[in-house]
């Protein structure tokens, strides 16, 4: 048997999910909550399986719940459910320890679905919060090249742009110019480029050597 905790501002949100979910043969709503902070009291009261989570309800929001919960009770699992798809709630929430992740348009068979994949360690994520994650990861991606450099070649690429050579690199860090020309080459591979002088014009395009 599935026990579910539901914690929701709404109660006829609460009161449909609970006349839903008690229909199920391998489920029992154990709990209800209209807030996180009562939310968060009954979960470790009643140590459910598996918690549906609001998002924004009053005196403790579900992301601050969700926080709360997980560290307490690891093995309980959070779904959210929301109605918001927003950046300032769907990654803190995820990052409190959410486990799946639904809007409030999903049927009552999708939750009672997500549900049951829960219990078995099996995540879902609304297809529109899995774009926008993959659209933040490719932002992330986007990252200047040159912020994959150790500091070091971060000096080598700053002396190139100025137009020292080899052997005043060399002089300038105290290194060996075996040890330059590696780094010149480690920072050609990382920028994707192919010679000194695109070096040179990357530095000056960046504003790394004004």
């Amino acid at each position: 048997m599935i026990r579910v905790l539901l914690v929701d501002d709404h109660e006829m949100v609460r009161m449909g999910l609970s006349a839903f979910l008690s229909t199920q043969s391998d489920m029992e709503v154990v709990g209800q909550a209209n807030n996180g902070k009562e939310g968060v009291k009954i979960a470790l009261l009643e140590k459910p399986d598996v918690i549906l989570m609001d998002l924004v309800m009053e005196t403790m929001d579900g992301i601050a719940a969700t926080a709360e919960i997980t560290k307490h009770l690891p093995f309980c699992k959070v779904i959210v459910l929301t109605s918001f798809i927003d950046d300032e709630k769907v990654y803190p929430v995820i990052e409190a320890g959410a486990f799946s992740y639904l809007l409030k348009t999903s049927s009552a068979i999708e939750i009672a679905e997500a549900i049951r994949g829960a219990s078995q360690g099996k995540s879902v994520v609304e297809a529109k919060v899995t774009n926008k994650m993959m659209d933040r990861m490719r932002g992330n991606k986007q990252r200047p090249l040159h912020e994959s450099l150790t500091p070091r070649e971060k000096e080598v690429l700053e002396l190139v742009g100025e137009g020292r050579s080899n052997q005043e690199i060399a002089d300038t860090l105290f290194i060996g110019i075996k040890t330059v020309k590696t780094h010149v080459s480690h920072i050609l591979q990382k920028l994707e480029l192919d010679d000194r002088t695109q070096i040179a014009v990357y530095a000056h395009r960046t504003g790394i050597v004004k």
